[in-house]
Parts: structure tokens; sequence; C-alpha cells
């Protein structure tokens, strides 16, 4: 029997390999993995505090008598890291209970690795959370007003830093776009013996309105001005390759690009030109916006998050912090049905 005649040019049909869900999997460029996920943790001072964030519903500020559960909880679900936020019972001018022995940041290291050891605790370092001013540092009289004074600011990370790593850090993230403070922490840490503690930075730090609910959350919105003059201006892109390549000539190995969403571009670039790990933050209010729709019913909560996160994924992000890791350890353990 002769073979049909083809009814015109063949042509490829994308369609074919969209049909059966099986089929769909087989093919997937690109894929979201519990391993990939990092989730913050606020961390009170005090004791029996459970404290929901208003404008972030499911996330709490825990003390320290909180975290063994919360660690426990963490590491079952398969999620390999948590990233930690102090909220001091004091502060000052210079954030002096940031590198405190017995400070809020590093008795909590402690408690998680009893609780978890195997989770990898990683620090944020900065000073908004423990200055009376809010903002990243201490400050310095300037032209009638003031400024973050970015070389005593250096030198106070370092000891931040040595003083997390010293309770147990599996991973220092300073934060604060200060110029130079991936080399002083590098320098500093090296000096005290902690060479192998790596250094994530937060090398690409948009100064974002997507903060908004951070700053409730850690108690760190600024008494006064903004953080413009240290954070990087939204417009910017090529400014932050070469944030990027600064960082990593002074010792970073890891990369941050903060916000995520709204950034994607920059992800890709930084990706592009680096080959260097890579997370990106899924911020708060990037958090806060999907719980209100979802709170409404405009939107169904696990399709959005899930499709947003591996949107950062296949922008090239390696690993994603974000207050949905424990949502997503849950739903990616028990998908759908196809």
């Amino acid at each position: 029997m002769p073979s049909p005649e083809p009814r015109g040019p063949l042509v490829h049909r994308p369609r074919r390999l969209r049909g059966r869900p099986r089929l769909r999997d087989l093919v997937r460029e690109t894929t979201l993995d519990v391993q990939d996920l990092v989730y913050p943790l606020f961390v009170h001072h005090g004791e029996n505090v459970r404290r929901e964030i208003g404008s972030m519903p499911g996330q709490y500020q825990l003390s320290l008598d909180q975290l063994d559960r919360a660690a426990r909880e963490t590491a079952a679900l398969g999620v390999p890291a948590v990233i930690l936020f102090g909220i001091p019972e004091r502060k000052d001018a210079v954030g002096s209970s940031a590198w405190a022995a017995d400070g809020v940041v590093q008795r909590a290291i402690e408690i998680l690795k009893r609780a978890a050891p195997d989770l990898l605790v990683i620090t944020d370092l900065c000073f908004c959370e423990y200055t009376d001013h809010g903002h990243c540092g201490p400050l310095l009289e300037r032209g009638g007003g003031f400024e973050v004074d970015n070389d005593q600011a250096l030198e106070l990370l370092a000891r931040q830093a040595v003083s997390h790593a010293g309770a147990g850090a599996d991973v220092i993230a300073p934060s604060g776009m200060m110029d130079g403070m991936v080399g002083a922490i590098r320098h500093g840490l090296d000096a005290h013996g902690f060479d192998q503690i790596p250094i994530l930075s937060y090398a690409v730090k948009f100064a974002s309105g997507y903060y908004g609910p951070f700053r409730e959350a850690a108690g760190s919105a600024p008494g006064f001005g903004d953080r413009r003059g240290y954070q990087m201006d939204p417009a910017n892109g090529a400014e932050a390759l070469r944030e990027a390549a600064l960082d990593i000539e002074q010792g970073a190995d890891m990369l941050m690009v903060k916000p995520a969403l709204a950034y994607l571009d920059v992800v890709r670039r930084v990706k592009e030109r680096f080959e260097i790990p890579l997370a990106v933050y899924n911020v708060s209010g990037e958090y806060a916006m999907v719980k209100a729709a979802a709170a409404q019913g405009w939107i169904d909560e696990r399709t959005v998050v899930l499709e947003s996160l591996l949107g950062m994924r296949r922008a090239g992000a390696d690993v994603i912090l974000t207050y949905h890791a424990l949502d997503v350890a849950r739903w990616l353990a028990h998908p759908p049905c196809p």
C-alpha cells in the first residue's frame, strides 16, 4: 500500500511534547528542588516569643527557646540551610551587640547546630538591626547631615564575622553594601583561623520598595533618611556587573542578587558573566504580595510560588532564599496527581 502523500512541508510541532505529563517532565529544561532553598529566620531576644509578622503571614519572630522546633522542622523537610537575622535586646550607635559573644545570633547558631547538626547556618552580616538609628554602620557627620562611616563599618563587620564564625556559622553573608566589605571580612576571618568559612556576598543589592515587610520583621527601619546612598539604583544593570566583579576580586565565594523578581534580567547577566554560585533573595515584599492575593482568592498560591521560583532558576539562580521554603518543600514532596 503506498504511503500517503505529504500534505505540505514537514514542520516541528511543539505540542507533540506537551500532551502528557510524563513527557513534559522528560523534556523539562529547568527544575526546582528542595536543595535549592534557604529559609530565613528572625531570632528575637527574650523567651516564649512566637510572634507572627503582620505583613508576612506564616512567618514569625522566634525567641531562642523556639529555635529547636524550627530547626528540626526545616531539616525534616529537606531544606538544607537557614539564614539568621537577629533582633537584639539593646541597640546603640555602633551596633555593639552584633559582635557580642552572647548575642542573639551567636546563641542561635549554637542552638541550631545542636538541634539539627546537618543544617547549614548562614548569618546575615549587617548593622541595621543593631544600631539605634537603623543604618548599616556607625554614622559620620558630614555637610550638615549624617552618612555611614564606611571605613569604621568595615572594621566592625570583620569583628561581627569573626564572632559568628566562632559561634559555628557555616557561611557569612554580608548585606550592608559597604565598599570593600568582602575584602575586610575575608581578611578578618583568615587572620583568626576561619579561612575555610565561605562568604556569600549581597553583591547586587538594590534600594528597593520590596523590603518594607522585612523592616517590620527585623525592626530595622532607618530612623531618618534612607539607604539609597549605599544600596544600588534600581535603574542600573551594568553597575551590578562591576559590583559583582569587585566582590569576587576581594574573595567572595558566592554572589547574591536582591530582590529577585524585578531583577531577573540582572540575575541572567551576572550568571552569564561570572562562573561562581549565584543566589537570589525572594524578598519580603514579593512574599507579602503573593500571600495577600492568595488570601483574596485572586491567585492560586502554590501555582504562583512554584512558577516564580522556577523563573528565578531559569534566569540563572543556583540558590533561592525564600520565606516560602517550607511550603515549597512540602509541595515538592507531594506533587498533585497528573
